[in-house]
Order: C-alpha cells, then sequence, then structure tokens
C-alpha cells in the first residue's frame, strides 16, 4: 500500500498560543528570580498558571490534537511505538506521539507543583507567596526548598523536551515550524481528518480562568502594593 503525501493542519492556534507563551514565561520567570524582581516574577507565575489551567481545560474541550485522550496513549502503545522507531526511524505523527504525549504530562505536573509550592514560598525577607499567612513557618519552609528543587526537574525536563524536538527535526520530522503556523506534511495510506474548535471556546476559558485567579490571587496582590 502506498503511502500518500499531505499537508494537513495539525495544531489550532491555543494550542500553538499555550506552547510558545510557556516557553517566554519560564525564561521571565527565571529571569526575574535571578535579578531579584519579585514583584513581576509573581505576575509571570499568575499568568502562566492561567496558561496551565486553560490549556488542561482545552485538554478536554479543545480540538482534537489538543485532547488529552488524542495522545496519552496506554503504555503498551508507548513501547510499541519506541520498537517501530528502532526499526524504521522517526515518521511524522500526527499530533504528539505517544512518548511525547507523556512528556506534555509530566511537563504539566512539574508546572502545576512549581506554581503550587510559590504560593506558600518566601525568602523571609522582601517577598512571599500570597497564601503564606495561611500555613505554618515549617509548612512555608518546605514549600520554598521544593519550590527551588522542583525548577531543577523542571530545567532537566525541558533539556530532554529540547534535545527531543532536534532528535525529530534532524531525521525528517518536522516539528517546530508547525507549531508556529499549525500544517505539517504527513505521509499516511489514506486520508486524515481533524477536528478543530472554534477558538472563541478557548477565549471564553481563558477569560473565565483568568477572572477567578485574579479575584483569587492578583487583586489582593495589588492592594498590598
Amino acid at each position: 500500500m502506498s503511502l500518500k503525501q499531505q499537508r494537513m493542519k495539525i495544531w489550532d492556534f491555543p494550542t500553538r498560543f499555550f506552547h510558545w507563551a510557556m516557553l517566554s514565561l519560564l525564561v521571565t520567570l527565571w529571569w526575574t528570580a535571578n535579578e531579584g524582581e519579585m514583584t513581576w516574577h509573581q505576575y509571570a507565575a499568575y499568568s502562566l498558571m492561567i496558561l496551565i489551567v486553560t490549556r488542561i481545560i482545552w485538554g478536554f474541550i479543545g480540538s482534537d490534537t489538543a485532547r488529552f485522550n488524542h495522545f496519552i496513549l496506554s503504555p503498551r502503545r508507548v513501547v510499541e511505538y519506541i520498537k517501530l522507531i528502532k526499526q524504521s526511524g522517526v515518521k511524522p505523527h500526527v499530533g504528539h506521539n505517544p512518548l511525547g504525549g507523556y512528556m506534555v504530562i509530566a511537563l504539566l505536573v512539574v508546572l502545576t507543583l512549581q506554581l503550587a509550592c510559590g504560593l506558600f514560598a518566601t525568602d523571609e525577607i522582601f517577598s512571599e507567596g500570597p497564601f503564606v499567612a495561611y500555613v505554618s513557618s515549617e509548612f512555608a519552609s518546605a514549600a520554598t526548598w521544593l519550590h527551588k528543587k522542583n525548577f531543577d526537574l523542571l530545567l532537566v525536563l525541558a533539556s530532554v523536551h529540547i534535545f527531543a524536538v532536534l532528535v525529530h527535526q534532524w531525521r525528517g520530522d518536522k516539528l517546530i515550524l508547525p507549531m508556529i503556523h499549525g500544517y505539517k506534511v504527513i505521509h499516511s495510506a489514506r486520508e486524515t481528518s481533524l477536528i478543530f474548535v472554534s477558538t472563541w471556546r478557548w477565549l471564553i476559558v481563558a477569560l473565565f480562568v483568568s477572572s477567578i485567579v485574579g479575584y483569587v490571587l492578583i487583586y489582593p496582590l495589588t492592594l498590598a502594593f
């Protein structure tokens, strides 16, 4: 059976926006922490929190390739995919491949833990998370320690992710440009169709999440300055 080459839309705008906005915010968080710009660090963290929560919701109600049930496969399928790579090499995949799907979940979990710890973290001098006053000093110290150590794990995951993307790119599975313009060349024996949800649905979700985060976290923070 011959394979047909088709250029098709793979990623919707919300998924692409999440990817690059997350990268930008992580760089901002790293820089503001190093420079001691903790007010901006907190605002960037809250922006990332909005982004993460919106992405999780989009994983259930978004376009096909954005949904968790599209790329979170059983461990058996992951093992089969690894065997396929060893036999025939890397092939372009519609959406996240089975290994990439698990990386998405790992990054979301580690990022969520990082943000959660930051809510209770304090340097005991200049800055503290918005919920430090509601927990014991021991709990705040533990959260601060985990907030710092978990960032190292985040760096490891990000490095592995970047390395995997470059390997796929080198072996012919172009991943970078499709995450910019949304389209990818796929070799398939049959036509593949995907369902894409209106971006308006994502905007409504993003505004709803922003209002909740703003009410719970950002508004009290502005009263302190």
